[in-house]
C-alpha cells in the first residue's frame, strides 16, 4: 500500500510539472490601440508591453461579438455568433442591489472551456465579471465548470467599480462601499466633494487582484486554469485617486457631469487612462506572484479584450486616445474597431519572445486551442486550434470568420482572407447591401468595393445562410425571414 501511494504521489507530481498552468486575462471594452505594444502613446501599459515582448502578439485576432455577454459566451463555448446560445446583452432585473437579475444564463449542459480543463485534471477559477447567469440559474459559473468564482455575476453591477458586494461561489460578499447607482447626473456647479462621493474603500480591480493572488497561492502545487475577466476600462469612469493623479494635468480635461450616463468625474481623460494603467498594474501583480511562487516558467498567460472601445457615452473619448488604432467602428459595431482585439500569448521556452503573428483567428478558437495544449479531445466547436501558430509551426487557416449581432441595427460580417463583408441595418432593411473591403490595403474600411466584386457578395450571402442558426429568442432573429414576419 505504501509503495502504491508513493508512486501515486510521484505520478501526481510529474503531472503537475508537465501540464502548464493557463491564465486567460480578459479586459472589458479595451480597444485594439490602447496598449503601448499596439501603438498607444498616451496611456502607460508597461507590464502588458513586457508580456508582449516575452511572447507573441497577434495582429488579426477577433472577438466573437461586439458587446459583453455574447463575447463571453462565445469565448467560453467555442461557438461563433451564428451558433452561440447567447447572442446579445439580454438583461434581466435592474441595476440596484434589490433587483439584481443578471443576463440570459448559459444553458444547462453547455460545454465550456472550464469543463474541458477540468476533464484534463485542472483546477479551475474565474475572478472578475461573468455576465452569463446568476447563482440561482443554469448559468452559475460553479455549474459551468469553475471550481471557484469571485466577482460580478451581473454586468449591470459592473457599471460601478466601487460596488456594494461581490459574489463568491454563489454567496454574497459585502464590500466596504456604500451602495450607489453607477448612473447619476450632477449639477455643473458641483464642488469636488460631490465628485469624490463616487468612490469607496474597496476598488473592484484591487479586490479582484487580491483574490487572484490568493488563488495562485492556494493552487501553486497543482495545474490550474484561471480566467480573469477584469472590468477595466468599462465605464463608469472610476479609478483610485492615486492612480488618477498620475495623469492629472497631462490632458485637456473638462469635468464630466453624468449627462450621457454613468457616474460623473472631474478628470474623465485622466481617469480613463488611469483605469487602463491600473489594469496593467494588476497584470504585473500576477506576473510577479507567478515568479515568486516559481510558476512563471510553466504558466501560459493570454491577454485579450471582449470588444472594441466604448462609443461616446460616460465621458470617454475614443478619438482622443486613438483607441481603435484608426480602424472604423467602436463597441456594438462589426467593423474592425468593434471586433478586432489585442491578443498576447506568453509561454516561456515555448513561444518565441518578441514574435508577431498575422494568423487570422477568433476567440471562439480558444476552446480548441486549450484542448490541444492539454492533450484532450476537443468537443465540436466553430474554432481551430491556434497552438501551431504560437509555436511557430504551420497553421491551418480559417476559410472565413463569421459574425452576426442582433442588437443595435442588426449586422452580419464575414472575414475571408484579406476580404471583409459587412451588412448593417438589417432590422429595418432586410435587403441592405453588402459593403466589401480589402483589409490588406484598407484596414480602416473606408473604400467600399462591393460594386467591383459581386462574386464576393454572393459568397458572403452563402456563408450567412450556412452559418446562421435560429436563436432561442425571437428578439435575436433578424436574418431568417420566416421567423421575422410577425415581429
Amino acid at each position: 500500500m505504501l509503495v502504491v501511494s508513493f508512486f501515486l504521489l510521484i505520478s501526481l507530481a510529474l503531472f503537475a510539472q508537465q501540464k502548464p498552468n493557463i491564465i486567460y486575462i480578459y479586459a472589458d471594452d479595451l480597444g485594439y490601440g490602447e496598449l503601448g505594444c499596439y501603438g498607444q502613446t498616451k496611456i502607460k501599459t508597461p507590464n502588458l508591453d513586457k508580456l508582449a515582448a516575452s511572447g507573441m502578439k497577434f495582429t488579426q485576432h477577433y472577438t466573437g461579438a461586439p458587446v459583453c455577454a455574447p463575447a463571453r459566451a462565445i469565448l467560453m463555448t467555442g461557438k461563433h455568433s451564428g451558433h452561440s446560445y447567447i447572442r446579445g446583452n439580454y438583461e434581466l432585473g435592474q441595476h440596484d442591489d434589490a433587483n439584481e437579475g443578471g443576463q440570459m444564463p448559459l444553458h444547462e449542459g453547455a460545454i465550456t472551456v472550464a469543463k474541458v480543463m477540468k476533464q484534463a485534471g485542472y483546477t479551475t477559477g474565474a475572478i472578475g465579471k461573468w455576465g452569463l447567469g446568476m447563482a440561482n440559474s443554469t448559468g452559475d459559473p460553479n455549474k459551468q465548470g469553475f471550481d471557484y468564482f469571485y466577482g460580478y455575476l451581473d454586468q449591470k453591477q459592473a457599471h460601478n467599480l466601487y460596488p456594494s458586494h461581490f459574489w463568491e461561489n454563489g454567496k454574497w460578499d459585502t464590500l466596504r462601499n456604500r451602495p450607489f447607482t453607477g448612473h447619476q447626473r450632477i449639477p455643473e456647479s458641483s464642488p469636488d466633494s460631490v465628485f469624490d462621493s463616487f468612490t469607496g474603500k474597496d476598488y473592484a480591480l484591487t479586490k479582484l487582484g487580491d483574490k487572484t493572488i490568493d488563488f495562485l497561492k492556494r493552487n501553486r502545487s497543482r495545474p490550474f486554469f484561471l480566467y480573469l475577466p477584469y472590468t477595466s476600462p468599462h465605464l463608469a469612469l472610476q479609478a483610485p485617486p492615486e492612480a488618477v493623479k498620475e495623469y492629472v494635468g497631462m490632458f485637456p480635461d473638462k469635468p464630466y457631469y453624468g449627462e450621457k450616463g454613468y457616474t460623473p468625474t472631474k478628470y474623465p481623460l485622466a481617469t480613463y487612462a488611469a483605469m487602463i494603467t491600473y489594469l496593467d498594474r494588476q497584470v504585473g501583480r500576477v506576473m510577479a506572484m507567478l515568479k515568486e511562487l516559481g510558476l512563471d516558467k510553466n504558466t501560459i498567460i493570454m491577454f485579450s479584450s471582449d470588444n472594441g472601445p466604448t462609443f461616446d457615452v460616460g465621458g470617454v473619448d475614443a478619438k482622443f486616445f486613438n483607441s481603435a488604432a484608426g480602424m472604423r467602428g467602436l463597441k456594438q459595431d462589426l467593423y474592425e474597431g468593434g471586433i478586432r482585439e489585442p491578443f498576447i500569448v506568453s509561454w516561456p521556452g515555448k513561444v518565441k519572445a518578441g514574435s508577431v503573428s498575422q494568423h487570422i483567428s477568433a476567440q471562439y478558437d480558444l476552446l480548441a486551442t486549450l484542448a490541444d495544449i492539454v492533450q484532450v479531445k476537443a468537443p465540436a466547436t466553430d474554432g481551430i486550434s491556434f497552438l501551431p501558430a504560437i509555436m511557430g509551426k504551420p497553421q491551418t487557416a480559417h476559410e472565413y470568420l463569421y459574425f452576426e449581432f442582433p442588437e443595435k441595427s442588426g449586422q452580419v460580417a464575414v472575414r475571408m482572407g484579406k476580404w471583409k463583408g459587412v451588412r448593417s441595418n438589417l432590422k429595418t432593411n432586410p435587403n441592405a447591401p453588402w459593403e466589401i473591403f480589402d483589409l490588406e490595403n484598407d484596414p480602416s474600411e473606408s473604400r467600399d468595393l462591393a460594386a467591383n466584386h459581386p462574386e464576393l457578395a454572393k459568397r458572403f450571402t452563402e456563408i450567412v445562410n450556412k452559418e446562421h442558426s435560429c436563436p432561442h429568442l425571437r428578439e435575436w432573429e433578424f436574418i431568417d425571414p420566416k421567423f421575422r414576419k410577425n415581429q
